[in-house]
């Protein structure tokens, strides 16, 4: 078994994404993979962090794929379980008149039947075991009642690893549920992402230090999208503007960001330079149509990790 650092436990989906018009007329679509885990997965060991990625998928085609792409990009899925009935989830990226919106088609899928017993599985025993971070979000706890069962179970378990939880509160996944059991992994989290907008929905306030009292995770990030990210945590606040970007698309930047912070935390980078990688791997997603896209090579990222502030506050960041 590869040695990991970090696991993202979670849902993947194929993300089938068509051309300029209403889906009603698109003939031709793009495959890719996504899911915010699996998203999470890619982009950490992107950046050279040891990565595993532990989930279900169907036993069919769109899984094979999910797998592969997740391999080819240098992710562990040693401790993926294969499911010969319920398939790969999938969802449709449908672009007219230069908006996106997403079509889910996830019910009833392999990633959904994950349950507590599954955390007894030897493959992702062992690799739970070895972590020094495990990563998931209130997207897998929305999925199912068993999977959310899963997260309560890995959260209050004694446990060697950090934590990490990204909020992606999802209203439509939480509709006839009482969203209490994501209350309780935030706060069971070591580490937890939170975008203020999203915050503003689900907690009722998007200000990070209310956020910080009421969840009382030892370690919170509050992203405020493309004006700032804070960072509170038990030795003092950051605060680090995000870079001006040419946006292509938002879809999957949250993931990247996450990926990035996680990654400098695992490295021991200081706070600022924690929040600067993250907001660099967000840029560079931003500039891009698929949900994960490749980080600014190793020289960029260290000239920028510690340029000045104001040579940060004039970097701009295109599709090149």
């Amino acid at each position: 078994m590869p040695e990991t650092a970090a696991i993202c436990l979670g849902e993947a989906m194929i993300m089938l994404a068509g051309g300029s018009g209403p889906l009603a007329d698109v003939e031709v679509f793009r495959r890719s993979v996504g899911g915010a885990e699996c998203n999470v997965a890619g982009g950490l060991a992107a950046l050279g962090v040891p990565t595993g990625w532990i989930s279900r998928l169907g036993d069919d085609g769109f899984g094979q794929h999910v797998l592969r792409d997740l391999q080819t990009r240098g992710v562990d899925v040693g401790g993926v379980e294969l499911d010969p009935v319920r398939p790969t989830a999938l969802y449709v990226k449908e672009s007219d008149g230069g908006r996106s919106r997403m079509h889910y088609y996830r019910t009833g899928s392999a990633a959904a039947a994950m349950a507590p017993g599954f955390l007894d599985r030897a493959e992702v025993r062992e690799r739970l075991a070895q972590a020094k971070l495990v990563h998931t979000t209130g997207i897998t706890a929305a999925i199912s009642a068993s999977s959310s069962d899963m997260l309560e179970r890995l959260a209050t378990e004694p446990r060697e690893f950090l934590l990490s939880v990204d909020l992606n509160w999802r209203p439509v996944l939480w509709r006839e549920r009482d969203p209490e059991p994501l209350w309780r992994l935030l706060r069971a989290a070591d580490l937890a992402l939170i975008g203020a907008d999203e915050a503003e929905v689900f907690a009722g306030t998007g200000d990070a230090d209310e956020l910080y009292e009421r969840l009382g995770a030892k370690t919170l990030v509050v992203k405020d999208d493309a004006n700032t990210a804070i960072l509170l945590e038990p030795s003092g606040r950051t605060e680090v503007p995000a870079l001006s970007v040419d946006v292509v698309e938002t879809v999957g930047a949250g993931d990247a960001f996450a990926a990035g912070f996680l990654a400098g935390t695992l490295q021991g980078l200081p706070a600022a330079q924690r929040l600067r990688l993250g907001h660099l791997t967000a840029a560079a997603v931003l500039t891009k149509r698929e949900d994960h896209a490749p980080p600014p090579s190793a020289a960029e990222r260290e000239r920028l990790l510690n340029a000045t502030d104001a040579e940060w506050a004039a970097t701009k960041i295109g599709s090149a």
